[in-house]
Order: C-alpha cells, then sequence, then structure tokens
C-alpha cells in the first residue's frame, strides 16, 4: 500500500507534483487516458476573477465588456452571493489547468483529476474539438490578437476599436461555420496569412462592386443574382465571416479585427455544443482516479470524506420545484448517464439488452465511455444514451405548453413509446441548431441602395425579441455601410414580420 500523497489541508508545490505524478499513473495506466502535456498554474482569487472576465484564456486583448464583467463577478464574490470555482481549464497545448490557491490539498488532488487529466483527455479526443479547434496554435494566435488589437488603438483610436469590437461582439454568436465545409484554423499561419489575404479581398471587392451592365447579353447562361449568390456564397449563416470578406466600407485592419473575433468564437463554439458531455466527463474521471485514490491508500479516509461532500455538491440537481432549480445540471446529468453506461457494461438487464445491444455485458466501460467521449456531442449523446434507468432515476416526462391550448398537456411518461419521445424532446434542447434562431444572409441589392437582406426561419412561432434585434441589427447596419432589412418567415416561406436599421452614420 502506497504512502499518503498528504496529511491534512496544506500543501506546498512539492505536494502538488507528487499528486499530479500519482493522478497521471491512473489516469494513463489504469483508464488509459490520451492527453496533451498539463501545465498546472496556482492563482489568487482576483486572478481566478480576471480569467472569468476574460473567457478563461490567459491572454486576450482589451474591451470595456470584459472589465464590466470582472466588476460584476468581484462584486458578487464579496458580498457572498457566489463562489468561485476551484479550476479553470484551457483547451491548449499544453493543457493549462489554473487551481486556486486557497484549495485545500484534497480539493488540489480533485481538480487536477477533473481538469488536468478529465477535461485535457476529452478536448483532446472528442471530433468536434479535433475537427475545429487547433489547442497548439491558439495561445500565440492569443499573442497576436492582442498585439494587433492595442497597434490598432494606437493607430486608429480607442474609440474606433471599441466601436468596431462592440458590434463584432454583439454578432459573435452568428459568427461560426456551424457544418464542417472548412477545415479548422490553423492558428499558427494566421499571422503570417494577414498580408496575403488584401490580394484576394481587393479581387472580390472589385468584381462585386463594379456597375452592372445595363443592358442583358445576348446569350444567358446566368442571372446577376445567381451570379451574386455564387460570388458571395449565398445563403449564408456566418455573418461575420460574410461582412469580413464583403462588406465594401471595411478598412483592412476592420477587417482583421472582425477575423479575430470570429475564430475565437469559432474556437470556443464546440465548448457549447458539449457542455454535458465536457463536464460529465470530467466528473465521471475525477470520480474513478478520487476513488482508486482512497482504495490504493493515497488518500486518507478523512480526505475521501472531505471529496465525497464536495462531488455530491457537484452533482446535486434541485428538483423543478425546489427554489435552487434554475436548469438541468450538466454535471449531474453527464455523470449520471456515464455511470448508467458503466453499469450497462458490467451489470445489464433484459431492458438494457433490448436499448443498448452493442453496450449490454460487454464488460469493458472504459473503452465504451472513450469511444463516446470522442465521437458525440450533447444532442446525439442524449439522443443515443439516455437510458429508460436514468430517465425513471429523474423522473422525466414531456410537458407541452402550446400557447394555442388552454392547458398544458403531458406528451409522454414512463412506456415504451414515452420514453422515445422524451428522449428525443430532451436531446432537442441540446442542439443548437434547433434553440439558436437560424438567420442568413440571403442577398444584397446592388442595383438599388445596397440593401442588405437577411432571413430568420421561424421554428415553432418563436419570432425574435424586437428590442435586442433592434440594437444587433444596428451594429449590423454600421459594419455593412448601408441599410439592412431582416425578414422572418414560417415553414412556409410566408413573411411574419420585418426589421429594418440604418448605419449610424445615416441615423445620426
Amino acid at each position: 500500500m502506497s504512502a499518503l500523497l498528504f496529511e491534512g489541508a496544506d500543501w506546498s508545490f512539492d505536494t502538488i507534483q507528487r499528486i499530479h505524478d500519482r493522478v497521471e499513473e491512473i489516469a494513463l495506466g489504469e483508464l488509459k487516458l490520451d492527453v496533451y502535456p498539463n501545465q498546472i498554474e496556482v492563482i489568487t482569487a482576483e486572478q481566478m476573477l480576471d480569467a472569468y472576465a476574460s473567457s478563461g484564456m490567459p491572454i486576450y486583448y482589451g474591451h470595456w465588456s470584459f472589465g464590466k464583467r470582472f466588476a460584476q463577478h468581484e462584486g458578487h464574490y464579496r458580498k457572498g452571493f457566489s463562489d468561485l470555482a476551484y479550476e479553470l481549464v484551457i483547451n491548449s497545448s499544453p493543457c493549462i489547468s489554473y487551481v486556486m490557491e486557497g484549495n485545500t490539498a484534497l480539493m488540489q488532488t480533485l481538480v487536477i483529476a477533473h481538469a488536468a487529466f478529465g477535461h485535457n483527455h476529452f478536448f483532446k479526443n472528442n471530433q468536434l474539438f479535433k475537427e475545429w479547434t487547433d489547442a497548439t496554435g491558439i495561445l500565440d494566435y492569443l499573442q497576436f490578437a492582442k498585439a494587433y488589437i492595442a497597434q490598432c488603438e494606437e493607430t486608429y483610436g480607442e474609440r474606433a476599436v471599441e466601436r468596431l469590437l462592440d458590434a463584432a461582439h454583439a454578432l459573435m454568436s452568428h459568427g461560426v461555420h456551424r457544418s464542417p465545409r472548412r477545415r479548422k484554423t490553423d492558428f499558427k499561419t494566421e499571422q503570417a496569412r494577414a498580408k496575403e489575404r488584401r490580394e484576394y479581398d481587393e479581387r472580390v471587392y472589385n468584381e462585386l462592386w463594379q456597375t452592372l451592365p445595363a443592358g442583358a447579353p445576348k446569350v444567358v447562361t446566368r442571372t446577376p443574382q445567381e451570379r451574386l449568390a455564387d460570388l458571395l456564397e449565398l445563403p449564408q449563416e456566418n455573418i461575420l465571416y460574410f461582412l469580413e470578406k464583403t462588406a465594401p466600407k471595411l478598412a483592412p485592419w476592420q477587417r482583421e479585427l472582425l477575423r479575430i473575433v470570429r475564430l475565437l468564437g469559432q474556437y470556443f463554439h464546440p465548448q457549447r455544443q458539449t457542455k454535458v458531455m465536457n463536464e460529465g466527463t470530467a466528473t465521471y474521471v475525477h470520480y474513478k482516479i478520487m476513488s482508486r485514490l482512497h482504495e490504493t491508500g493515497s488518500i486518507s479516509d478523512g480526505a475521501y470524506l472531505e471529496f465525497l461532500t464536495s462531488h455530491t455538491n457537484v452533482v446535486f440537481q434541485p428538483e423543478f420545484d425546489d427554489r435552487r432549480f434554475s436548469s438541468i445540471n450538466p454535471y449531474a446529468l453527464g455523470f449520471a448517464m456515464m455511470t448508467d453506461i458503466e453499469r450497462i457494461c458490467v451489470a445489464p438487464t433484459p431492458e438494457d439488452h433490448e436499448w443498448f445491444p452493442q453496450l449490454a455485458g460487454c464488460n469493458d466501460p472504459v473503452e465504451a465511455l472513450k469511444d463516446v467521449w470522442a465521437n458525440y456531442r450533447d444532442e446525439s449523446f442524449i439522443s443515443q444514451y439516455l437510458s429508460p434507468r436514468v430517465m425513471r432515476d429523474w423522473r422525466m416526462f414531456h410537458l407541452v405548453d402550446d400557447p394555442a391550448e388552454p392547458t398544458l398537456r403531458v406528451e409522454a411518461i414512463h412506456d415504451e413509446r414515452g420514453y422515445r419521445r422524451v428522449r428525443r424532446a430532451f436531446a432537442r434542447e441540446y442542439d443548437i441548431g434547433h434553440t439558436d434562431p437560424q438567420i442568413e444572409v440571403v442577398s444584397v441589392d446592388l442595383e438599388g441602395d445596397r440593401r442588405l437582406i437577411l432571413q430568420h426561419s421561424v421554428r415553432q412561432g418563436r419570432l425574435l425579441a424586437g428590442r435586442d434585434t433592434s440594437e444587433v441589427l444596428g451594429y449590423l447596419a454600421d459594419l455593412w455601410g448601408y441599410p439592412v432589412l431582416l425578414r422572418e418567415v414560417d415553414e412556409h416561406g410566408n413573411g411574419l414580420r420585418e426589421h429594418t436599421s440604418e448605419p449610424r452614420e445615416r441615423r445620426s
């Protein structure tokens, strides 16, 4: 039996090194995890607050919204309204894990297992992250972005840069490619390619904004609108990409700033789609590692009890009528589903054999889970692996609130058909293609006032909020330089509502 890694709550950097090495033995040797090299940094509470404000990144450009976020978090923390995270982890290589200096030795062990190995393995192996993110180049690119934006502030003025970033941030959620039509961004080449993009841009702008011929050619093979759609890659869901490439009034430095915001938004995009899986993976991994440390005598009974208390708090899910309820806890749901997969692999029931024939009784839960971690996102994970057992334990049912009906309707309960309906409806809530508004650039009026035309395909009668839409369209018009029109249409293409906005120079 191995000696204890620590005694009591105090720790030193030598202690953290011993903890890391022992956790690594279990993670790599027994669980067979595959991780980036680890870099563990001990930070203060103020540094953690600062990391919160800048999306958890160690290097970030300056913007007033980050300071506002810092002030909000600090105010809540100082008044005791909220606690700070015990750790923060960055999808980079090396994988950077921030741990709080106020953590006990046991908590340092827990967060190293959770972040430095659980999250780390998920970042490196999940297909969505492999396809869309460049962990080896992100830190260098952040350094370039910070320096470039600071240079723009010196050259063009802080106010000009701030206004551009305000607009870009307002459109950031509509600045990502949602389908793998493009290869992942190689951040290491971005700085070198900045100048090369100018020649391409100039060629596209000249072709786009040249005067259209007044008369039709003798042989018409393609209409001007068809040629325009091809040139602009319409319809286009990535609005920031469209503006970066085609907005007629933007200067080269402004296009580069849009590109920076867009690429960073793309970098964070996989995390939006894998919250349950990412946190569930890290929670499952830390639970297995901490239990193994206790079994082998590396931590004491008292330390293990401290761990169980913290773990229970992490996976706590308030009931729907509890005052503490706000939403589904991704740690709780992810951990529940992954421990259920383990149960199905080693002790299946007849129901499990019917629902999961490929898993039931395979007796290799770690390999089964590693396959899940690599190949699924939240929506597909829930759609494929939410079992009747978990639905019963969580007492799930499907409730429909139709505005056209006077009462609520229970659509599905715990029977064969009901389980599948509940699972399908629940999975849809994690599909950003369903929850996020589908807005696309569909046309540009080149023959008239150069109005930019967008379309929102309304689902289930969910129209856009009027005030927010007006504000965001204002930013969009500022970037485009001409009027913008947003049409909301139903599933049959019938118009429901229209929103318009003028660029700020015209509004004033």
